[in-house]
């Protein structure tokens, strides 16, 4: 447990990293590629941290501009950590944003975008293509129907969520990013143009 990195800071941000499991096998994620750092910071997680592992880590909620739930799993795969810390958070007057592939409501079999509000100030989500051909041989999702579940998620997401930006990495074959941006902009969400290899 003493090797697992919790949380860490990037500018003035502080990450919590609550699981190492993903619905997707992204192969221009690093993890797939035989690093789990971001800056100095190993990722690589031994288990499931619980949010009394977490809460104490938090430190000075003023601190810091925001908590992002981001590492190298999907976050919303531990929910009720993600839920319960965020809550504290929130109580204690703090930002939260969560990191996700978009995939939650797909893998719990029911909308969480309601159980995340009161808590989430802002959600940052992967898209990644324009078309579920380009989605499916970079993503790798382990789960049927992951292309149309990430699109009807980011249309729930703007409804529900304060803030919601979308993301597309520009450099990865077959991704038309002016054709991602488009439908994002008319999901009502804000467009968030990534460059491949560009980690942080």
């Amino acid at each position: 447990m003493a090797n697992s990195t919790l949380i860490y800071d990037i500018r003035n941000s502080r990450y919590l990293n609550i699981t190492g499991r993903c619905t997707l096998r992204c192969q221009f994620c690093p993890k797939h590629n035989g690093s789990k750092q971001v800056h100095d910071y190993q990722l690589a997680l031994d288990h499931q941290p619980t949010a009394e592992e977490i809460i104490p880590l938090l430190g000075d909620i003023d601190a810091y501009d925001e908590y992002v739930f981001c590492g190298y799993g999907e976050p919303t795969l531990n929910l009720a950590t993600l839920i319960t810390v965020a809550k504290e958070i929130k109580l204690r007057g703090g930002q939260v944003r969560v990191n996700t592939d978009g995939l939650g409501n797909l893998f719990h079999r029911r909308n969480i975008l309601p159980e995340l509000a009161p808590w989430v100030d802002s959600l940052s989500i992967s898209l990644n293509a324009d078309n579920e051909t380009a989605y499916l041989m970079h993503c790798k999702p382990k789960l049927k129907g992951s292309y149309d579940s990430v699109k009807a998620f980011i249309r729930l997401a703007v409804n529900t969520i304060d803030s919601v930006q979308v993301s597309a990495i520009d450099g990865l074959e077959g991704v038309d990013i002016a054709a991602c941006r488009t439908w994002v902009e008319q999901s009502g969400a804000e467009f968030k143009h990534r460059s491949l290899g560009v980690v942080g």
